[in-house]
Formats: structure tokens, C-alpha cells, sequence
């Protein structure tokens, strides 16, 4: 994850200073990060990856809820209300409050647009689903894309995508994933993103029988919010160990019946914890 470093290096040296939406940020446009599978999975081992949290979301795109209290049950196994996930914060902000159609509605966000994309006509189309068949049947198809950014329905969601669309790419039997992202916290955010696609370019290849490779990152409004200075700062006094492994369940062959129990990280030993506020 020295690339990851060094990307956060180069903002706080070169960025700019910007006062956007929800404070001042440091940033610079579109930041590539590639990152090869088979070396091992990208997890920052310089501070603690909170895995479950990266794993549960995506499980809860997959399914392509747009249920806040659904993420809580598949982390925690209760929707409680006291148990608080990443999306809490935005199911409860007072600007989305009387959009929400019942309580712990987010809207139209990720999973919603990767499974149930509807068109001006009304018609639904299950992207993920198309892709991944898509995939099998011609992998060489250059229009392997799943996109999250569908403009007529940004209003319909608690949070417009940060993580807009993603495309695949077969070469001798090697799957890769391109993410593109429109804005990226880079101290809390990106790390928890490059998880999450890893993972889902895994399972994508699992399912298609093919090996994952590599997964590939644009990075465009990275950025660094000011009140998060002092934690990079510390960040980038540590030292970055050795990538641990993931591993999934090979039973497994369709992309829907992934588990909390059929992923794991194994081998992941990481620094203290690096705590920082969460800007919503």
C-alpha cells in the first residue's frame, strides 16, 4: 500500500486548498492507484481496516437494498437502533429526513442502481447481474460496465454516488475491475473503497471462472479534509507490512449468495487505529 502513502504525501505537499460542501479539504484531480491481486490484497496495514464494515457494505450493494437498518442487520445480525453503521449518519441527516420513504431509507443510492436501474420508460435492468453474464459470454466485450451515477434519480438518493461506475476487462483468463470515483476522502474513505472493489472483483472472477488481477482506481477530487492533518501526518510516520490474503469460499458460484462467513482476511496484521471525523 505504498502507493496509497505516497498518494497522500503528494496532496498534503501539492494540493490545493478548497472550501467545499462539508469543510475545507487539500486536493488534487484524478489519482491512479493499480493494485495486483495475486501480490496480495490491498488492505492498509498502517492503520486498522475496519474489514467487516467494507465487507457488510458491500454484500448490502449486491443485494441492492436501500435499507440502512438491512446494512445494520447483515454487520451486527439485529437492526437495532442503537447499532450504528457508515450510512447512519446520512439516514438521519435533517436534508434527507422528509425525502425518506420509512425510517432507515436512504433511496435510490449503489446497490439500487447496480441491481434495479430503471429507465425513462419504467423499465427495470439489473446491471450486476447483465455484466456478470456478460462476462461469461463474450469477455472481451468493451461495454462491461455497471454505473451507480444515474443522473435522473441523484435527488432520490440520501447521498449521490461517490463511487460512480465500474468496468471489467479480460485478458488470458484474468479478470480486472477499473473503479472510477468522483470524490474521495482519502484518509477514510479510499481505503475502505479499494477493499471494497477488490473483493468484488474476486467474487466476479470466482463466479465467472477466471483469476483475479488487477484492480484499478481514478482517483478525481482526492482529497484530504483539514481536520483529518494531523492523522496523516501520523500515517506517514509508519512503516507499511506485508499484504494479507483473501479468501473466499469456493463453494460459492453465484454472486448473490455471498455471506458474511464465505470472506475472509487472513494474515492481516496492521498498526493502532488512526481515528478521525467521518464528514457528512
Amino acid at each position: 500500500m505504498k502507493q496509497y502513502l505516497d498518494a497522500l504525501d503528494v496532496i498534503m505537499k501539492e494540493g490545493v486548498d478548497r472550501q467545499g460542501r462539508n469543510g475545507w479539504t487539500r486536493s488534487l484531480f484524478a489519482i491512479q492507484m493499480r493494485f495486483d491481486l495475486s501480490q496480495g490484497f490491498p488492505a492498509v496495514t498502517t492503520k486498522k481496516l475496519a474489514f467487516k464494515s467494507v465487507l457488510s457494505e458491500l454484500i448490502w450493494f449486491i443485494e441492492g437494498s436501500r435499507d440502512e437498518r438491512r446494512l445494520a442487520e447483515i454487520l451486527y445480525g439485529t437492526r437495532d437502533s442503537e447499532k450504528k453503521t457508515i450510512w447512519t449518519a446520512n439516514a438521519e441527516a435533517d436534508y434527507w429526513k422528509d425525502k425518506a420513504e420509512f425510517e432507515g431509507d436512504l433511496g435510490r443510492v449503489y446497490g439500487v442502481q447496480w441491481r434495479d436501474w430503471t429507465n425513462a420508460k419504467g423499465e427495470k435492468f439489473d446491471q450486476l447481474k447483465d455484466v456478470i453474464e456478460r462476462i461469461k459470454r463474450d469477455p472481451y466485450d468493451r461495454r462491461l460496465i455497471v454505473s451507480a451515477w444515474n443522473p435522473g434519480e441523484l435527488n432520490e438518493m440520501a447521498l449521490p454516488p461517490c463511487h460512480r461506475d465500474f468496468q471489467f476487462y479480460v485478458a488470458d483468463g484474468k479478470l480486472s475491475l477499473h473503479m472510477n470515483q468522483r470524490s474521495c476522502d482519502m484518509f477514510l474513505g479510499v481505503p475502505f473503497n479499494i477493499a471494497s472493489y477488490s473483493i468484488l472483483l474476486a467474487m466476479v472472477a470466482q463466479v465467472t471462472d477466471l483469476t483475479p488481477h488487477e484492480s484499478v482506481f481514478t482517483f478525481n477530487d482526492a482529497h484530504i479534509y483539514h481536520d483529518h492533518f494531523d492523522a496523516v501526518k501520523e500515517q506517514l510516520t509508519r512503516t507499511p507490512g506485508a499484504l494479507p490474503t483473501l479468501w473466499l469460499n469456493p463453494e460459492v458460484r453465484s454472486i448473490d449468495d455471498f455471506t458474511m462467513d464465505d470472506v475472509k482476511l487472513e494474515d492481516y496484521k496492521h498498526q493502532e487505529t488512526i481515528k478521525a471525523p467521518m464528514a457528512v
